[in-house]
């Protein structure tokens, strides 16, 4: 270890030894903070400095967090951190008395405090409030990072999500927005007669995706059971029973790497709209991308990483082979057969399995030649039936499907179907995954012998479509990593 650094870690011990004399002190003299119940607050930090006119010479009731602190005599200066942002307070030893004045002056950063008193401007021209009474609310026993070296490790702010919330206020209003956002998905969809549901997290199949799912017993019931990795095929039940249109917002898990793009759990909106197809999907996520931007950010031209992104204009739409045609040159009608398929991979050095048919091929190319230039939103349509088991077949080219993905920023956003409603093709897609299964894709789907039973029953032509939350969130707000908007994101474990 350094010598700075041991000095470093001799300097915060004695910080952390002195907060908890203080508190001692407090807890002698009868005024332990941690006895206080209740504080009450009438208003928030950017309600009077963004309405100072209103406010001035009123007496206002804040509580918030100690973030700086300036000591000059009789009188003192600090900055208290709400939700809503920071204001200034001014204590003066006459106006709140000698003995509160003392102890304001041992008040640390980091401390959590009531302020109630007068609102009105210093002669530089910031909002002020000049206290009538402070109260102490909680003391902070810990030090804040920036008092050494500021909170700038992702790892630790991940880690931390606590801290990095109270020191980096752009976070905090990250993850405003993100609840802002999914509010007004919600409304968007009530707006449009969706009923939301709420469908099981714990599922005894593990179906409506493509991935490998956690795995978990129940011991009262001697079951392994599984965490849902899709909201799909529940939904699917409710729409044969006549709810017509229904969506969730929840969360999905997935037992994958960790990535900028992926965490294991994740949130996922999924909805499901009878008599209408994929075309009425793409309609529909268009005009929501739009007017959830708009709603939020105000605006429909975004800015992701350096790139502008526009959302105003209709959203191009493509065919996955003529996707490949447009960006590779390479025109998949031609190829007719699994050989040729396999033989033209292998020309252009893109890595497959024996198990992969023509339409896996396909897919592979789109991934190799064509993601990285879906900087726009982009649907790509009509994906082969070899990778989209739940989605009907294209009635007139039956090797494809009425499918779709969104693509911004390079990344996928949306995928969205005309769902499969016969249940005999439904079986057989089925079988076809369960053969996948068996020869080692652990991702490939199980049958599900209580949703083909549901399908039996009759369900109407359906549209489809999933949404990922987050990814949307990372849009709208400009975070580059998923755990930049995830509270508390998948983390190894430390030793």
């Amino acid at each position: 270890m350094s010598d700075e650094r041991m000095q470093n870690e001799q300097d915060l011990n004695e910080l952390l030894r002195v907060k908890r004399a203080k508190l001692a002190e407090l807890q002698e003299k009868g005024k332990d903070p941690f006895k206080i119940m209740k504080y009450d607050v009438t208003h928030h930090s950017s309600d009077i400095t963004g309405d100072y006119e209103a406010f001035e010479g009123k007496t206002v009731s804040v509580a918030g967090r100690i973030m700086t602190k300036r000591i000059m005599g009789k009188a003192s200066f600090c900055h208290v951190r709400d939700l809503k942002g920071d204001i200034q307070i001014y204590v003066k030893n006459d106006e709140v008395g000698e003995e509160a004045y003392t102890e304001f002056k041992k008040y640390d950063i980091g401390d959590i405090i009531g302020v109630v008193g007068e609102v009105f401007k210093t002669r530089t021209g910031e909002v002020t409030i000049k206290a009538h009474n402070i109260t102490l609310l909680s003391k902070s026993l810990q030090v804040l990072p920036e008092k050494f070296h500021g909170l700038k490790d992702t790892d630790t702010r991940y880690r931390q999500r606590y801290v990095d919330l109270i020191v980096n206020p752009e976070v905090r209003d990250t993850f405003i927005k993100r609840s802002h956002i999914i509010r007004e998905i919600r409304n968007y969809l009530d707006s449009k007669g969706f009923i939301e549901v709420e469908t099981p997290v714990l599922v005894p199949n593990a179906g409506g995706a493509a991935a490998r799912p956690f795995i978990t017993h129940h011991n009262a019931l001697d079951q392994d059971l599984f965490l849902r990795i899709s909201l799909e095929l529940y939904l699917k039940r409710l729409i044969v029973g006549g709810l017509e249109r229904v969506y969730e917002i929840g969360r999905v898990f997935r037992n994958e790497g960790l990535s900028v793009k992926h965490n294991p759990e994740f949130t996922l909106l999924e909805l499901y709209q009878a008599y209408t197809d994929y075309y009425g999907m793409m309609d529909l996520v268009e005009d929501l991308f739009r007017t959830v931007a708009l709603k939020v950010v105000g605006t429909t031209v975004l800015t992701y990483e350096g790139e502008t992104i526009d959302l105003s204009k209709p959203f191009e739409r493509l065919t996955m082979v003529d996707a490949i045609k447009k960006y590779a040159g390479i025109d998949f009608n031609e190829i007719k057969d699994e050989a040729s398929a396999k033989a033209l991979a292998k020309k252009h050095n893109i890595e497959f399995e024996e198990r992969h048919k023509r339409g896996d091929i396909i897919n592979l190319f789109f991934e190799e030649y064509v993601e990285e230039h879906l900087v726009q939103p982009t649907f790509i349509m009509d994906h082969p039936v070899e990778i989209s088991p739940l989605a009907s077949r294209k009635p007139d080219n039956p090797d494809f499907t009425e499918r779709f993905e969104l693509f911004i920023t390079r990344r996928e956003f949306a995928n969205a179907f005309s769902e499969l409603n016969d249940p005999i093709d439904q079986r057989t897609r089925f079988e076809a995954q369960e053969a996948l299964r068996a020869a080692g894709d652990e991702e490939a789907n199980e049958t599900d012998e209580d949703f083909l039973n549901a399908l039996e029953y009759g369900m109407p032509p359906t549209g489809g479509i999933g949404i990922g939350i987050d990814r949307f969130v990372m849009l709208l707000t400009d975070s580059s990593a998923i755990r930049d908007v995830l509270l508390f994101p998948t983390l190894k474990k430390l030793d």
